[in-house]
């Protein structure tokens, strides 16, 4: 499956950027691409291009405040609070294929 996502909180510090890393880190494990945009203090970074919106699967919004979703009209869109990847960032992802019904290829 081919993810691309946002996250992004609050204070867009420490969540932001270790929601990415344990995003990345499940999807991975789980036989994924993935690329994660972060929205932190100091603006956007990693950001996702037309071409890898395009090609994904599923987007997934982890955060905690508004961010633009004009971006990904048409796509299959999981928005959830930041904190349920912080938790179980593995469980999220094998959900999401459960949701939009693609094999999990590796564990």
């Amino acid at each position: 499956m081919k993810i691309v996502g946002i996250t992004a909180c609050v204070a867009g510090i420490a969540h932001t950027y270790i929601a990415k890393e344990k995003i990345e880190k499940a999807a991975i494990k789980l036989g994924d691409t993935v690329k994660i945009e972060t929205q932190g203090s100091i603006g956007p970074e990693n950001v996702l291009t037309d071409e890898e919106i395009r090609d994904a699967d599923v987007v997934i919004l982890a955060t905690d405040i508004e961010v633009d979703k004009s971006r990904f009209k048409g796509k299959k869109v999981v928005a959830i609070p930041i904190s349920m990847v912080m938790k179980s960032p593995l469980g999220v992802i094998k959900k999401i294929h459960e949701k939009i019904n693609v094999p999990i290829s590796a564990m």
